[in-house]
């Protein structure tokens, strides 16, 4: 690979995560410190019951989609390959629609709840399958750049660089940034600040994904060649439930994704909220960027002299030792940068 590929690839990482940390850690925060803010309390949160409610469906009916998005990933065939036709068209739909998340939809919830809720479930859904055909297409289109094991695992480190970074940096500028763009200087913004925030990151995200299709090429090779389609709902199902591997390990993730993405989402709102230090979050966010780089450089040295079973349960015992110190941290605000940054890490290379 060139180094212009590489480094093409790696900038699709960054800008693929830097949108994941805007939807899955700031949405929800725009939407119940801001969007619904008329005055009626209890009107308010009847509708960031709702909204949070529909966010949670869909995320669970995204569960059952997934397994169709990668089928169709597979069966793509054009002239630019398997995946890149994905990454840039779902990484530019995704971006457009996340942008309009990030605004009142006209003041259309003054004029009519209802349709304004149905409005939101659409855009979101529709932005979340195409953000998945995205992000499914990106990583999965790794082993296509190249033939070469050591050309793999030199992308794979920029790439997994370029997440960290990514995911890191939105959650270092989200407050001060936020704050910087807003009309009024308040601890958590205002509209304004938060919709020109999200403009910067989707159009990161947008750009990137345009980069990773126009500077990255896909390789041909007979290994990866299917060597039988698989076809129908009836057939996709099949394939998963017959493969008790497979199942028994997305059970356990499920549950691990539902417990670390809660805890993901509660960080900025613990830290405005229950600190109240907003701008503190820069700091922890600043030590998780650069404890996630140093994680990914020694990942592949330990897992040479650590089984994986062995690394998977001392990075399995650190996060735990984290949520256990976060559990009783307060506001003490040191206590609070040592655990959650420690339990982060781990979840990372447990992803890994």
């Amino acid at each position: 690979m060139s180094l212009g590929a590489r480094l093409a690839y790696s900038f699709g990482a960054f800008g693929n995560d830097s949108f994941y940390g805007l939807l899955s850690g700031y949405l929800i925060m725009f939407i119940t410190s801001h969007l619904f803010n008329t005055g009626n309390a209890a009107e308010d949160a009847k509708m960031i019951s709702i909204v949070t409610l529909i966010i949670m469906a869909l995320r669970i009916v995204e569960l059952l989609i997934d397994p169709f998005i990668g089928n169709a990933i597979d069966r793509t065939k054009t002239r630019w390959g398997h995946f890149r036709p994905w990454v840039v068209v779902g990484g530019s739909i995704s971006a457009i629609i996340l942008l309009m998340l990030f605004t009142n939809l006209g003041g259309l919830y003054q004029k009519n709840a209802v349709l304004y809720m149905i409005v939101f479930a659409v855009l979101y859904i529709t932005m979340d399958i195409f953000y998945s055909f995205k992000d499914v297409g990106f990583w999965s289109m790794l082993p296509s750049l190249t033939t070469n094991s050591r050309e793999r695992e030199k992308t794979a480190t920029y790439a997994r660089v370029g997440s960290t970074v990514g995911g890191g940096l939105v959650g270092i500028l989200v407050m001060p940034a936020v704050i910087f763009f807003s009309a009024k200087a308040t601890s958590t913004g205002d509209d304004r600040g938060w919709f020109i925030f999200a403009a910067i990151i989707c159009g990161i995200a947008f750009v990137s994904a345009w980069c990773v299709g126009l500077f990255t090429r896909e390789v041909n090779s007979d290994i990866r060649k299917n060597k039988q389609d698989t076809k129908g709902i009836v057939g996709i199902f099949k394939a998963l439930s017959g493969n008790d591997q497979l199942m028994w390990v997305a059970l356990a993730y499920l549950f691990y994704g539902i417990a670390i993405n809660i805890t993901n989402s509660l960080e900025v709102y613990y830290f405005t909220y229950i600190m109240g230090m907003p701008k503190a979050f820069s700091i922890f966010s600043t030590i998780n960027i650069f404890l996630g780089i140093l994680a990914t450089s020694l990942f592949p040295v330990l897992s040479k002299r650590m089984s994986r079973k062995a690394l998977f349960t001392t990075c399995l015992v650190v996060m735990l030792c984290g949520m256990g110190i976060f559990a009783f941290a307060g506001s003490n605000l040191p206590l609070v940068l040592l655990a959650l940054p420690q339990s982060l890490v781990s979840h990372n290379r447990w992803s890994s």
